[in-house]
């Protein structure tokens, strides 16, 4: 007996996605906070400011395991092409980061 998923598109289909105007501003996230149960993924997307001792979520996707291994997969293939073209993305130093303006000095003269 076959199984037929019809949430699944057969192979070569083609999906029309609608992208709506709130989704197309996008959200900012310097963080993602990603849990996991026996059956779903759990990926928070939040931002931390400076000076602002809390964050708050804003997006959640929530999945599968086999889904997140895909996502997993694409942003591996997508990064290496990003790095193919832009040059090799340096995630092993923390660097110093400053949201907008450079903080003055404490003894530093403000022209």
């Amino acid at each position: 007996m076959k199984d037929n998923n019809s949430n699944v598109p057969p192979q070569g289909q083609q999906i029309n996605i609608e992208l709506g105007e709130k989704e197309a501003e996008g959200i900012y996230s310097n963080l993602a906070i990603i849990t996991h149960s026996p059956a779903e993924f759990i990926i928070d997307f939040t931002r931390i400011v400076p000076g602002v001792p809390k964050a708050r979520v804003h997006a959640r996707i929530i999945t599968t395991p086999q889904h997140a291994k895909m996502l997993m997969r694409a942003l591996k293939d997508n990064i290496e092409k990003y790095e193919s073209k832009f040059g090799v993305i340096n995630a092993d130093v923390q660097q110093e980061q400053h949201f907008g303006f450079t903080p003055v000095k404490k003894d530093e003269k403000v022209n």
